[in-house]
């Protein structure tokens, strides 16, 4: 049986989900490779990646996708890491520069605009820079850690999970493992159980501390920052409440044609052990 490979983020908030593959022995039979959420589903439609932990936006547009139950990259207060960023409050935006590197922001923005802050802007796509952003637009959509790093205080800020919090009263979804059902047949039967329980060792007390204390250099950040935005920002458990806003996620987005019309949610089945 092949070795299955996982295509992650290389964002903070993947941490904690990624430990047992990078601190246990769960790493060992897969072949693991890291890159920015819009990278990680064209891996996994392209077939070059055979688990991601892709963009809620994309499972509504790769067929063939069993999500991992469970396990979510989701916010149920502000995230402060998917930020709408600008030199002018939110009623004078009109035109919006959206970070290359996300697709699930990218619908949760205009969804945003076109529910409850007045519809009519224009969009257009760039990399992850707000000084290039903001010199030719109104407004820049920032995702992950550039907007953990960014200072606040210089701009107007929107955070989006916030915003949708506010105007649904639903926690929001950006993320969750899902697995191309080409690639079951080769993958060990308990593959949602080792994806969970990497998640419960990585929120783990001594975990948290470590990961703050690795990536607080990376990001040019307080460990306590780290700490408080992995354990009080993040959400990492895919329960019915998160189900109910990705689903209405879902359907605003089909209703303002940023998404397909909403998936069915298939979540893998795994086989239940035999009894003697």
């Amino acid at each position: 049986m092949r070795r299955l490979r996982i295509s992650a983020i290389s964002y903070l908030n993947t941490a904690p989900l990624m430990w047992d593959f990078e601190h246990g022995e769960a790493g060992r039979d897969f072949d693991i490779s890291y890159t920015l959420p819009s990278s990680c589903a064209r891996a996994l439609e392209a077939g070059t990646a055979d688990i991601g932990i892709i963009p809620a936006a994309a499972y509504a547009q790769i067929p063939r996708l069993e999500i991992l139950p469970g396990v979510a990259i989701a916010s149920r207060r502000p995230v402060r890491s998917i930020l709408l960023v600008s030199r002018v409050p939110v009623d004078q935006i009109r035109t919006v520069a959206l970070d290359t590197s996300s697709m699930t922001s990218v619908a949760l923005t205009k969804i945003l605009f076109e529910k409850w802050l007045g519809g009519g802007r224009t969009y257009a796509s760039m990399e992850p820079n707000v000084e290039k952003m903001l010199a030719h637009h109104d407004a820049g959509l920032i995702i992950g850690d550039p907007a953990l790093e960014m200072d606040r205080a210089r701009y107007h800020t929107l955070d989006l999970a916030e915003e949708w919090i506010r105007h649904t009263g639903k926690p929001f979804i950006f993320a969750f493992w899902a697995v191309r059902q080409d690639a079951l047949r080769e993958a060990p039967q308990d593959l949602a159980t080792i994806f969970q329980h990497s998640r419960d060792h990585g929120l783990e007390p001594a975990s948290i501390e470590q990961i703050a204390r690795e990536w607080a250099p990376r990001l040019r950040l307080a460990e306590s920052n780290l700490r408080s935005y992995l354990t009080e920002n993040i959400y990492y458990h895919l329960d019915p409440p998160c189900l109910e806003g990705l689903q209405l996620f879902y359907r605003y987005a089909a209703e303002i044609g940023a998404l397909p019309a909403g998936p069915r949610i298939d979540f893998l089945r795994e086989p239940k052990p035999c009894i003697a």
